[in-house]
């Protein structure tokens, strides 16, 4: 029986995933095997000795201590993109509602009293709606920082709207490249981008690399007016910095879905209360997708999508499968392999990834290890968490 203990209001699509007669999920399992979560704040929960393995139903993982959980040997994953046509959507709203008063013409309806004969409510709307124009998006140039799961659908939409799309990620995944139209003009590097676009719309992640990737530098190298549009993280932007850009008129608008209480009130900004993924089949997906991660790792000992641990997996070749994870040092795979081969165990497969300072591996043998053998295997420098699956 697996166990898994759950944190926040995870969709039940997901959660009905697991097979009842073989998991036990809930917010109060003891000893739980894995946990799954969206928002929760893990960096002061306590580590159960049991725990292999967190998923995050979402992309972001700054609130789970992922340095920590490595060096633990703990795998954790999250769901990238599951939400990516929620927030594709959002930027669609974004770009269009930043080039247009749309928002000030609604509201200035609503505004209107007094009014009891359509006629005369029409001519005063009729007079005022100068006031409200625009620009339309066809023909302007979006520049798309980070072409992943959503900045690849995010270039696709644009093109279809008829902007011109240029692209920059020097970490461009071959997955995501063949997702990506080959009408996105490429950049080889930001400043370049940022030269040419009329909207800059931001899809990386939160990481030291990216911390303050939008500042006073990258801003002043920004078209004069353009639009800069932040629905990844807040961190991502110097906020100061694009307060002075607005001031100084250089930046024509900010529109992000991290609203700040310094950018409250301000007309060339367009604040939103972190709607992005805030859909209904959004968040269906990522509990599915992390259901699924999680089964996969725990019945058969595969990795997708792990953001600590690399890309593992091996299908079923009979027999029993071992797994492990171990520093990524020098000889540790090979001891493991001459305590199996001391002991008369043949190995039918296997496979061996690494990722910065973790590797892990899947072995599978043709007879089931004696639990000696296991207690070997784990008296291994380096070794953790040894399964027997």
């Amino acid at each position: 029986m697996y166990k898994i203990r759950t944190y926040n209001q995870i969709s039940d699509i997901g959660l009905n995933r697991f097979p009842m007669d073989s998991y036990e999920i809930g917010p109060d399992v003891a000893d739980p095997d894995a946990f799954i979560l969206r928002s929760q704040k893990l960096h002061d929960e306590p580590v159960p000795d049991s725990l292999l393995a967190v998923a995050r139903a979402g992309a972001g993982v700054n609130n789970i201590p992922v340095e920590d959980y490595t060096r633990r040997g703990i795998v954790v994953f999250n769901t990238p993109g599951a939400n990516a046509n929620a927030v594709k959507e959002m930027v669609a709203v974004a770009l269009l509602l930043g080039s247009r008063r749309i928002l000030d013409g609604v509201n200035r309806v609503q505004e209107l009293t007094d009014i009891s004969d359509p006629e005369a409510m029409a001519k005063q709307l009729e007079k005022e709606k100068k006031r409200f124009g625009g620009s339309e998006i066809a023909g302007k140039t979006l520049g798309v920082v980070g072409l992943g799961a959503i900045g690849s659908m995010v270039a696709n939409m644009a093109l279809e709207m008829g902007m011109h799309v240029a692209g920059y990620d020097p970490a461009l995944s071959v997955e995501a490249a063949w997702r990506l139209s080959s009408q996105v003009e490429k950049m080889e590097s930001l400043e370049t981008l940022l030269k040419i676009s009329d909207f800059v719309t931001l899809h990386v992640p939160s990481i030291e690399q990216t911390r303050h990737l939008i500042s006073t530098t990258a801003l002043l190298r920004f078209k004069p007016g353009a639009r800069l549009l932040n629905f990844a993280r807040e961190e991502i932007v110097d906020a100061a910095a694009v307060i002075a850009a607005l001031d100084e008129g250089r930046l024509g608008g900010y529109i992000t879905d991290f609203p700040l209480p310094e950018l409250l009130g301000r007309p060339d900004c367009l604040l939103f209360p972190h709607l992005g993924a805030s859909t209904a089949e959004a968040e269906e997906n990522c509990s599915v997708m992390a259901a699924e991660q999680l089964m996969d790792f725990l019945q058969n000992g595969n990795i997708f999508n792990s953001v600590n641990y690399p890309r593992t997996r091996m299908g079923r070749n009979g027999g029993y499968r071992i797994t492990f994870a171990n520093e990524n040092v020098p000889r540790v795979l090979g001891h493991v392999l001459s305590v199996l081969a001391d002991h008369d165990i043949n190995v039918i497969d296997m496979v061996n990834k690494s990722l910065r300072d973790m590797a892990y591996n899947i072995i599978d043998v043709e007879t089931r290890p004696k639990p000696e053998i296991i207690d070997a295997i784990v008296s291994v420098d380096g070794v953790m968490h040894v399964r027997v699956i």
